[in-house]
Formats: C-alpha cells, sequence, structure tokens
C-alpha cells in the first residue's frame, strides 16, 4: 500500500521544479537567519568563555574612573581575587572575593568516568551576580570585589557549622552582604543576602532585583550522548507543578521565561545538581540552555536572570539555599521540596511503577547486598514472579492457538485468499466456539509494558549504579564496551556491547520460539521479519545507554523463556486439545440483552406473550 501510494502520489517534472524552488529560497533565508543570529551573538554574548580560555587583563583604572564607573561602589572596584574554603564531610565549596560567589564546588564522595576529583562547575566563568541600577549606574556585583566581614569564618564546636560573611561596601556604613552557612554532612549550603541602608542609591520603584546564575556543565560520565540526554534545567513553580526544559531537543539553543512565582531552579546533570532555593519564592525567572557540541570538556552553557523580592528599606535579608548534591532519590526526597523529581522516573504510570515498587525493592535488597549485578538479577527474579501469571496465561493462549492450526489451515484451504473477510469470519468463529481469545496472548505482553517502561527510566537514572562494577562491565550506569571500534555507525557508536548483543540474541530467540506456535505468521507472513527487526533495532538504540538496563532487558528474556519451558512440561496438550474440542461441540447459547430481557419479565408479570424477535 505504501509503495503504490508512493507512485501514485509522485509529484510531475514541473511540481518538483517548484518545490525545488521553495526549498532553494527557504534555504537562503536560512543562511541569512543563520548569519544574522551569528552577528547578535558577537555584539551580545550573555555568557563568559569557558574556563580553559585565556583571558586578557583587565588595564589598571584610576581611582578617578571606578567613581565615574561605579559610584558608590568604587571601593569595590579594586582588590585581589582570594579564595576562602567551606568545607564538610560531603561537599567542598570554594567563595571567590570576586563577586563573593560561589566559584567552584567539589562533591567529595565522587569522581569523575576518569578518577579525578568532581566538580560540579569550577572556574571563572561562573557567574553568581547581582545586577541593578544605582545613582543612574548599572551595577553587576560580579565584577566587584567582596571582603570577609568580621568572624568571616565562624567554627561552632557544638555544632562544627561553618559560616562565611562577604561584604561589598557602598561607603557611609551601606553595604551589600552575602553570608554562607555549611552544616555537617549535608549538601545543603545556607545563603543570605543583606541589604543594609541601601535605600538612598537603590531605586524607590522597583520592587525585585535581578540575579544572574551561570555555569558551564562540565563532563562527567564516560557516555557523553547519553549524559547530554540527561542534563537540562528543571523549574519548581510556586505551589505548583515542576518544569523542565527538555532534555532531548534537537534545538542548540533552549529558552524558558516564567513571569509568575518560582520556588526553586536547578542545573540538573544526570547524577549531580546544582539548585538555588528560594525561602519564599522568587519573583520571575529567565532560563537558557545552551548545547556546546565542539567542547569536549563541557556539555551545556546554563543561565537563568532571577527576580530576587526587594523592598528598599534601611534593612533587609533575604534568604535562600544552595543544593550541590547527586541525584539520589531519597535524599532528594528527605527536603520535601519536590526536588525527587530531579530523578527521572518516567510518565505518570511509570513514575508510580518506580516509586511504589522498584525503589523501594532495589533498596530493600541494597540493604543486604553490595554486588549490584546481583541486585538486578534478584530483582528481576522478583518482577517476573509477580508477573508469572500474565506470562502462564500468554503461554496457554498461544498453547490452544497452536493446537487449532490444523483447522485454521483446513479454513484456508477450503476458503480463497480473494475472500478475505469470510476467511477472517470463518476463523473467528472457530476460535469462538473454541473458548480461545486471539489476544489472550499479546494483552498480558501489553499489561507489562508499563514495567519494562519503568525499568527503561530507572536504570540510566539510578546514581546507586554509578562507576559499579559487574563482570566486564565496569560501570553498570553507562555502556560496557567489549571492543572499540576505529569508526563510528551511526545510531548505533563507536563500540560494541556485549549485553547489548546477548539482549538482542535472547530477545530473537525468544520470539522465534513464541512465533512457532503463533497461527497468525501463517496469514501474514510479512510481519514475521518485522518483528525480527525490532530487537535490531533497538540493538542499535541501546548501545550506548545504561547496560544495567540491557542486563536486565537480557534477565528477562531469559527467565520468560525458562517459565514458558517449565510450564509447558506441565501443561497436557492432549487434554487440552480435547477441551477445545468438547468446547466447539457445545451448543452455542445466544445470550440475551439486559433490554430483551426486562420486556420477557415485565410481559410474564402482565400475562402477556414475550416479543417474538425478528
Amino acid at each position: 500500500m505504501l509503495i503504490g501510494y508512493s507512485i501514485i502520489s509522485r509529484p510531475s517534472e514541473e511540481e518538483k521544479a517548484e518545490i525545488q524552488r521553495i526549498r532553494d529560497s527557504i534555504a537562503i533565508e536560512q543562511i541569512k537567519m543563520q548569519e544574522l543570529q551569528r552577528q547578535q551573538a558577537e555584539e551580545t554574548k550573555s555568557l563568559p568563555s569557558p574556563p580553559e580560555a585565556v583571558k586578557p587583563e583587565k588595564e589598571p583604572v584610576s581611582a578617578e574612573e571606578n567613581k565615574d564607573i561605579y559610584g558608590a561602589f568604587a571601593e569595590g572596584a579594586s582588590g585581589s581575587k582570594e579564595y576562602i574554603t567551606l568545607e564538610n564531610d560531603l561537599i567542598k565549596v570554594r567563595i571567590s572575593t570576586l563577586g563573593g560567589r560561589p566559584y567552584s564546588v567539589q562533591l567529595k564522595e565522587y569522581q569523575t568516568h576518569d578518577s579525578l576529583p568532581l566538580m560540579l562547575f569550577d572556574g571563572d566563568s561562573t557567574v553568581f551576580g547581582l545586577n541593578f541600577f544605582a545613582q543612574n549606574r548599572s551595577i553587576n556585583t560580579n565584577e566587584l570585589y567582596f571582603t570577609p566581614g568580621t568572624g568571616e569564618t565562624n567554627l561552632d564546636a557544638s555544632t562544627r557549622q561553618v559560616d562565611l560573611s562577604m561584604r561589598l561596601s557602598a561607603g557611609k556604613g551601606r553595604y551589600i552582604e552575602y553570608i554562607y552557612s555549611l552544616a555537617p554532612d549535608n549538601y545543603m549550603v545556607d545563603f543570605s543576602m543583606r541589604f543594609v541602608n541601601m535605600s538612598e542609591l537603590l531605586a524607590q520603584n522597583n520592587n525585585f532585583i535581578d540575579l544572574n546564575w551561570n555555569i558551564f556543565v562540565p563532563q562527567q560520565e564516560m557516555g557523553r550522548m547519553n549524559e547530554l540526554n540527561y542534563t537540562t534545567i528543571f523549574l519548581k513553580h510556586y505551589q505548583d507543578e515542576v518544569e523542565r526544559l527538555s532534555m532531548r531537543s534537537k534545538k542548540d539553543m533552549q529558552e524558558k521565561d516564567v513571569p509568575t512565582k518560582v520556588r526553586w531552579v536547578a542545573f540538573k546533570q544526570q547524577f549531580f545538581s546544582s539548585v538555588f532555593i528560594a525561602d519564599e519564592s522568587f519573583s520571575n525567572i529567565l532560563v537558557r540552555s545552551t548545547k556546546l557540541e565542539e567542547n569536549f570538556t563541557y556539555l551545556y552553557a546554563f543561565e537563568s536572570k532571577i527576580g530576587i523580592p526587594l523592598n528598599p528599606t534601611a534593612e533587609q535579608e533575604q534568604n535562600f539555599t544552595f543544593y550541590f548534591g547527586p541525584n539520589h532519590y531519597n535524599t532528594l526526597k528527605s527536603y520535601e521540596l519536590e526536588m525527587q523529581d530531579l530523578v527521572g522516573l518516567g510518565g505518570f504510570f511509570s513514575r508510580v511503577i518506580n516509586k511504589y515498587a522498584i525503589i523501594p525493592i532495589f533498596n530493600f535488597l541494597d540493604n543486604f547486598i553490595n554486588n549490584y549485578g546481583l541486585i538486578i538479577l534478584l530483582l528481576t527474579i522478583m518482577i517476573k514472579l509477580v508477573l508469572f501469571p500474565l506470562t502462564y496465561r500468554s503461554y496457554m493462549s498461544m498453547a490452544k492457538m497452536r493446537l487449532l492450526k490444523p483447522e485454521i489451515d483446513e479454513i484456508n484451504a477450503k476458503i480463497p485468499k480473494e475472500k478475505s473477510m469470510e476467511r477472517q469470519q470463518a476463523t473467528m468463529g472457530l476460535y469462538k466456539k473454541a473458548g480461545v481469545s486471539p489476544l489472550g496472548g499479546c494483552l498480558p505482553m501489553v499489561l507489562q509494558m508499563p514495567i519494562l517502561l519503568a525499568m527503561f527510566r530507572f536504570f540510566p537514572t539510578s546514581i546507586e549504579l554509578r562507576q559499579q562494577s559487574f563482570l566486564w562491565a565496569h560501570d553498570l550506569s553507562t555502556y560496557d564496551s567489549i571492543l572499540d571500534l576505529p569508526f563510528t555507525i551511526p545510531m548505533y557508536g563507536d563500540h560494541i556491547s556485549l549485553f547489548t548483543l546477548l539482549m538482542t540474541a535472547s530477545t530473537i530467540l525468544t520470539m522465534k520460539i513464541s512465533n512457532q506456535a503463533n497461527v497468525s505468521q501463517s496469514q501474514m507472513p510479512g510481519m514475521k521479519g518485522m518483528m525480527y527487526m525490532m530487537p535490531v533495532m533497538f540493538m542499535f538504540m541501546l548501545n550506548n545507554w545504561s547496560s544495567a538496563l540491557t542486563y536486565y532487558y537480557f534477565l528477562a528474556n531469559i527467565i520468560t523463556f525458562g517459565q514458558n519451558q517449565l510450564v509447558k512440561q506441565f501443561v497436557d496438550e492432549d487434554a487440552l486439545r480435547n477441551k477445545l474440542k468438547s468446547n466447539q461441540k457445545k451448543p452455542s447459547a445466544k445470550k440475551k440483552s439486559g433490554f430483551r430481557k426486562r420486556l420477557e419479565d415485565i410481559a410474564k408479570q402482565r400475562g402477556m406473550n414475550p416479543p417474538k424477535k425478528k
């Protein structure tokens, strides 16, 4: 049908020429638009260059020039760049005096795929600063030097909490102060902004102040493409749901402008996140994500412009919190901020299955077993045991259809192919008499699909599997390469994953054995080739994915095959054949409709004859 339609709908030569002319015009306009965008990008660069870029040193500026440029903040225009470290057992945060901002964050319990310290972000490219107008001047605190306040490091012997105060002076007892607090054994960093005697400098007609937070996201994992698919920006609407930019968008740049209140914004990587959380809410927020295709060190450039509520009074304090840590479901859930949505659990059904079944079972097994390959094996066995009734029904349905195959062949021999409708009606009539549902073998498989999709979401985002080895797979969170190819195969990659091959082979074997009992294959021979194409397509799709996922699918295929072989040993096909024949000999009693039955009951009560069926 597709080939015939393509021949009939083939355009004429005149139509082809017109289509080509339109395509050429569109291509010319696209080239013009790309050139215009390139020029605009060069004119208005919102992000600094990556950290490894060499930056020219600024020429020294006199105090008078600083006074003209920064006004009351001229004192902060000069200074020395220093770093103060806040540290506990989990994270290490370096604060720069330039901008008073978080300069770098290291997660001490984790490493990159090549055994380097894991940095969520690091370098001069990081932006975290306020933008506002003061004395008719545009002030960007990210460019000014803060000085540690009195008692900048306060180590409390009882709580072991580390506090740091950074101040940006505006003269005459006026200043902006950042206060950082890091508690022990915590991924949260408390952050406060204090505006002291700033009402004379800040514009009185503004009820919020802009905060820019930008970072370059470094590559942490071995599989770059897989990591790109799970790296994006998340937003939590105030008293509402969590929203995200698309993780698989083909656009190099995505942008989202939210004019309403937002509770937090997260720069989310595959296994780690940097989250900025408001004590109450942000006034508004603009986020932008730019994919860095030609950079092998960084994945994305993330930008955010955040509206901070502000009342220009004599003294005001705004409280916030940073989360710098792993995307671990229970850890994020413990903060009660709905940050557990940063762990991708799929759509509604997949999320419910993962949340209430897969994750609890996985965590329970994790308490007793320290080998994640064995945990996945036990998890798979438990799931297949729960699904065994569906597997049993599927096998019995296919067994009944296999026993009816000789009679189906007789129907096909008696009724020619030209009378396909009559042949189909006769086949369905045979199924009905024998008490066999042609969907009986497919429906149980369809009911298992939500669990398969839940696993598809669970394994690639489970940080527990990160850098955990099993057999030849050195990291269950990424692909298990047994051979690196000197070239790249489109859609497949530049390596060979053994678990993916085993998954594909076991799927084809299971389908081949199942299809031997499927009567419909004789009626639709083309479907046989299509069904064998599906495992090959999945082999190409999953070659770069988590080896834990393909390992699970491989185990599920093997266990299903074993269950079918076990059921086969206990099924008496002769007794089943006799039951089918007995069903065919029974007179087919037509069930009365509820409406007709009610009419007959009313007629009996009134002494009338029941209505005759026409």
